[in-house]
């Protein structure tokens, strides 16, 4: 029987039950495969021009499909095996059963009572399968990407990872193996990721199809830039959002914020852009400014500009019951429905429903009122909170959006939710829209996605995994990325230990692609209004958290920073350009700069920032010196001792509490008019 067709530059496997595509696209091949008759038309995160030049060529019992530097082999019975350029084996399907290969009985140690498939289907109502796709697995192999999770653990190999979005974690389903090639899991729907010694799988929970896009390189540069061609690149990041950002939970009033900025101004202390959080609006989703504590907005805005500052104000796509729009959003069903019981998905000073942003009537409806309130009052900056979003009950199979079940597609959400923005700026003149946002999936970036890690508690231990997350979201595609410098739950202004861990939080801050201060400090101030019952004055705000607002040696050390980052604003610039065009993390591994070096791929606990300099970030309590490993194949200068050192060693090097050890890259010139 004749099992393989090409047809429209694809090749069509069909057999039994089960429809197969495998295309050339980009420089990689995007496999699809259902029980359905047909595929569907969303291709999710594969939203980039997809041309490529790939070759099929089709035999008695097998197929193969070459693209870029990738060859898909598949049997008549459907197995699909991955080589590289040079006939290495990088990937294959996961089978368990007697060897079809040789159909050999003979051999008594290959037979197995057991049989699984690679690609797996259980129905589970009308068109929707629980996906299961298995591969073979390298106990050796290495593995990154993938997102953000809240672990330590840089090599993701031996972790099962939730493929679902939920405060602190973001779910961004591309990992990049040592062994050559990179695989995105084209499929926002709700499930996991396990990366096991005997098997890589991949599961979603409803979906119609199975999708994935893989590419194979020669380094991991390659592989992410060849992912960047086909999900998108973050736009060129404006200047001025490469300096200092002032933020608190939560600036009350506009006096309150004002004189803030006013300080920072009359101190001379660079400050790029101050945040005004949530609750300075009446109801959720009304999307305005509250009259009562920011009475007139225009000249807030105003008086900012003059002294050099941008103000960024938060945006929650929760939409309360009292809100003015409410009933037009519920009427023309631009909400997202729960399925059973009450109509509400969060609890938050009321009952809340969130704006469905994977409907593009909700995402012109948001940015139709944000416009009118905000940004036609000079606001052009947003902090997309909120973004996964955040359900009370995060029971995926109560809710259902715009595309679908949640279960079928929740991750996306904070797609939509970004793109809504992007969209609506772009058309208003902003050239390149940068926005902070909670969450991502895979493409948020080509949206001008800020990622923030979330709500961290503050302690060392989440700043080491601030550390891993930032990394990995790099090497997902999320060039843009940042975390709250000092966690956001539970730092005491009085509190010694806390004073170390903001420091040290505050040197490792200055070297992400932005640099934000903020948290929710104790203790806490009472809300304005203890008898409100809506807006601003129900909300507590935490403990001042300005550079003056704590020790003077911690002042001294803040301020230090802050000009230290103004002063490497060139070098940033030329990052950032890379970012944009290439789709290069801003923050790197070792390994994605030196791949031939192998005890580059073994450092985990330093970074490059950009190309040349690297970061050597403290995390734990009490230590005042520590081991740095510098690559093999350039020379290393520590930035405050100005000692050379040849790469492939470790040094022991000093780290002062109000220091973080920095190395440059054969002497490349990364600080401008910078004192030590």
């Amino acid at each position: 029987m004749r099992y393989f067709t090409e047809k429209d530059g694809a090749l069509l496997f069909k057999r039994r039950r089960e429809l197969l595509e495998i295309r050339p696209w980009g420089e990689g091949l995007r496999v699809r495969a259902t029980e359905n008759h047909r595929f569907t038309d969303k291709d999710w995160a594969l939203s980039e021009p997809a041309d490529a030049q790939g070759t099929i060529t089709i035999e008695d019992d097998r197929a193969v499909v070459e693209n870029g530097k990738i060859r898909a082999v598949i049997t008549d019975y459907g197995k699909i095996s991955f080589f590289d350029r040079n006939g290495r084996e990088i990937l294959k399907e996961y089978y368990r059963s007697w060897d079809y290969g040789t159909r050999d009985w003979k051999d008594l140690d290959q037979i197995t009572m057991v049989r699984a498939s690679a690609r797996a289907f259980r129905t589970v109502g009308g068109d929707n399968f629980e996906l299961h796709l298995r591969f073979e697995s390298d106990e050796r192999e290495r593995i990154y990407g993938m997102g953000q999770y809240q672990h330590p653990y840089l090599n993701l190999k031996g972790c099962c990872l939730e493929l679902e979005q939920k405060n602190t974690q973001a779910s961004v389903p591309f990992m990049v193996s040592d062994r050559g090639y990179g695989l995105l899991w084209n499929n926002p729907a709700v499930g996991q990721a396990v990366f096991s010694k005997d098997r890589t799988e991949f599961h979603a929970k409803s979906s119609k199809q199975i999708d994935y896009w893989i590419v194979a390189g020669d380094a991991p540069a390659e592989i992410v830039e060849r992912y960047a061609d086909v999900t998108g690149k973050v736009p060129m990041m404006p200047d001025f959002a490469m300096g200092f950002w002032q933020c608190k939970l939560r600036y009350q009033t506009q006096e309150e914020l004002l004189g803030v900025a006013r300080e920072y101004y009359r101190r001379k202390i660079p400050l790029s852009v101050i945040v005004l959080d949530f609750f300075h609006w009446p109801h959720q989703g009304d999307w305005t400014f509250d009259r009562e504590y920011f009475p007139d907005p225009e000249a807030m805005i105003q008086e900012l500009k003059e002294m050099g500052i941008r103000l960024m104000v938060s945006v929650w796509p929760t939409v309360d019951r009292k809100s003015v729009n409410y009933e037009e959003m519920k009427e023309r069903d631009l909400l997202i429905r729960t399925n059973r019981g009450i109509q509400a998905a969060m609890e938050c000073f009321g009952m809340e429903e969130f704006m469905d942003s994977t409907n593009p009537q909700a995402r012109e409806f948001i940015w139709k009122t944000v416009k009118k309130n905000y940004f036609d009052k000079g606001v052009a900056l947003f902090w997309l909170d909120e973004a996964e979003p955040e359900f009370t009950a995060a029971d995926f199979d109560l809710y259902r959006y715009y595309d679908g079940s949640a279960l079928e597609c929740a991750n996306e959400y904070p797609v939509g939710y970004a793109q809504a923005f992007y969209d609506g700026m772009r058309a208003a003149g902003v050239e390149n829209p940068i926005n902070l946002i909670r969450c991502a999936w895979a493409g948020s970036q080509k949206y001008g996605a800020l990622v923030w890690s979330g709500d961290v508690p503050s302690t060392f231990t989440y700043l080491r995994n601030q550390f891993t997350a930032g990394l990995n979201m790099g090497m997902a595609g999320i060039s843009w990325w940042t975390a709250d410098i000092g966690g956001f739950h539970g730092g005491n202004v009085n509190d010694p230990a806390f004073h170390e861990l903001l420091m040290r939080w505050f040197q490792y801050g200055t070297f992400c692609p932005v640099m934000r201060l903020h948290g929710d400090r104790d203790p806490h101030k009472a809300p304005m209004n203890p008898d409100a019952v809506y807006g601003g004055g129900i909300c507590a705000s935490g403990a001042d958290n300005e550079v003056w607002s704590y020790t003077p040696e911690l002042e001294e050390m803040m301020i230090y920073y802050i000009r230290l980052r103004e002063a490497m604003k060139d070098y940033i610039r030329s990052v950032m350009r890379e970012a944009h065009e290439k789709g290069t993390p801003v923050m790197k591994t070792l390994f994605y700069e030196f791949p031939e070096d192998p005890a580059a791929w073994e450092a985990e606990d330093v970074y490059l920032f950009g190309h040349d300099l690297l970061v050597a970030p403290v995390m734990e309590a009490g230590v005042r010196e520590r081991t740095v490993y510098l690559p093999a194949g350039a020379e290393w200068v520590e930035w405050e001792s100005k000692r050379r050192w040849s790469g492939g060693q470790e040094v022991r090097v000093k780290a002062p509490v109000c220091r973080i050890p920095l190395f440059l890259r054969n002497g490349a010139q990364v600080f401008q008019n910078a004192d030590k």
